[in-house]
């Protein structure tokens, strides 16, 4: 299978041929790019300090100055620079994050916020508000310190290996003895194992220039690009956690309806007809051929009235709606095949969807309990710690509990996901089994 393209710079040096791609060539046109670049940059923020650097250049010495010129110096610097210095960072961000397509090639982007209009005062009252902004100006000193001394020892080094390489041919055309900070060549013979040394350290120059490059260009691309994806993501990530609300508040809002529907129109029905069978069944006499028919249909509709009832308790149980969470809650210990005893202290009502999903954790771990734990007892929490709602559902049963096990704890984990809550569980072999739900409100 083909290896894709490498996309940035260290992805190219693991590869093997890297010294042969145009990778090298790319982190030195990168690194030498950097001080012109620099230079052009770094004229106008100077100039900024103009007014303390000057009167420190005519010999005055800072120590000599009074405090408070000198405080009056220093914050006159510093006004100019924060109120003048991003009119140079910022198109100076612009130029460094085309550099960087040199080294690294993947997409990067401003960090900005999108003008709310075209003129000047929302220029800066945006820009000027922006942490893109003053990471642009701290990249700008940056680029003027540590990408210049990356830039020298990259000179550096390519002027030594140059050096060591024509070190016979310098010495042959008589220029007189080589120094080369660590040694003294004075003859060709003595300067032949340096050129192979240098031959040596050109094939593998590639590397070092590498990673001074990546090193710069990450640098680079963490202050003129990471935060405006942070701001985006976190932007994208509450739109998420909205919209998931909405679908929540909609779901919970269609099913109520469905419960009065079905509460309202088909159980009132129901009973309607359950009672004329009754009343059919004992105006026949019984031993008629028609009575055991009538009297299969009655049983039959009551029934059916007892499943509709169940059916929209599970929808969304009246007392809920009418009574709260801890009423409901009561209603279900009541009807639990195990004894269950409840703990409610709840200082009113909560919003709509955290009541319903809390009553349906509980109507679950309590199906659960019965179904599957063996247990004699269980106990339901209800308490209101700040602004989160916590149900602790506990039984004395055998435990071995898991989420994928036929117990639908994965659909409640889902439901409670549904509202930014979150779900824990501890059932150890043997038991006890406690089940702990928060839900914000």
């Amino acid at each position: 299978m083909t290896r894709p393209r490498p996309r940035t710079l260290l992805e190219a040096v693991a590869r093997r041929r890297f010294p042969l791609t145009g990778w090298p060539w790319r982190a030195l046109a990168y690194l030498l790019g950097t001080p012109p670049v620099a230079f052009a940059a770094g004229v106008p923020l100077a100039l900024l300090g103009l007014p303390w650097l000057y009167l420190l250049g005519r010999g005055t010495g800072i120590t000599e100055l009074p405090l408070g010129t000198l405080a009056l110096l220093l914050a006159l610097g510093a006004v100019l620079l924060g109120g003048l210095g991003p009119l140079v960072a910022l198109p100076l961000a612009g130029v460094e994050r085309l550099r960087l397509r040199l080294v690294d090639s993947r997409p990067v982007s401003s960090g900005h916020r999108p003008l709310p209009a075209a003129d000047p005062w929302s220029w800066l009252r945006t820009r000027y508000a922006e942490p893109a902004t003053w990471l642009a100006l701290l990249h700008a000193g940056l680029l003027g310190t540590v990408g210049l001394l990356l830039s020298a020892t990259a000179g550096v080094l390519l002027l030594l290996v140059a050096v060591l390489v024509a070190g016979p041919v310098l010495l042959h055309t008589g220029d007189g003895p080589i120094s080369i900070g660590f040694a003294r060549i004075d003859t060709v013979a003595e300067a032949v194992p340096y050129s192979l040394l240098g031959l040596v350290l050109l094939a593998g120059s590639p590397y070092p220039l590498a990673m001074l490059a990546a090193g710069q260009g990450a640098l680079t691309r963490a202050l003129l690009g990471g935060a405006g994806g942070q701001d985006r993501l976190r932007t994208e990530l509450v739109e998420v956690a909205r919209s998931r609300a909405r679908l929540v508040d909609a779901f919970e809002a269609e099913r109520r309806r469905i419960e009065r529907d079905l509460h309202d129109g088909a159980q009132q029905r129901l009973v309607s007809l359950t009672l004329q069978l009754g009343l059919a069944r004992l105006e026949i006499p019984a031993g008629s051929p028609g009575a055991a028919a009538v009297a299969d249909a009655h049983e039959q509709a009551k029934l059916f009235m007892t499943e509709l009832r169940e059916l929209i308790r599970n929808i969304h149980p009246k007392v809920l709606t009418d009574r709260g969470l801890p009423a409901a809650v009561r209603d279900l210990a009541d009807s639990s095949a195990v004894p269950v005893t409840v703990e409610a202290a709840l200082p009113g009502r909560l919003p709509n969807p955290v009541e319903g999903t809390a009553y349906f954790v509980v109507a679950e771990a309590l199906t659960n309990v019965a179904k599957h734990s063996g247990a004699t007892a269980a106990t339901v929490t209800l308490r209101l710690r700040g602004d989160r709602l916590t149900v602790e559902v506990a039984d004395d049963g055998r435990g071995g509990a898991e989420p994928g096990h036929g117990s639908g704890l994965t659909g409640l984990a889902d439901r409670v996901a549904g509202v930014d809550g979150r779900m824990l569980l501890s059932s150890p072999p043997g038991g006890p089994t406690l089940l702990r739900v928060e839900l914000p409100c």
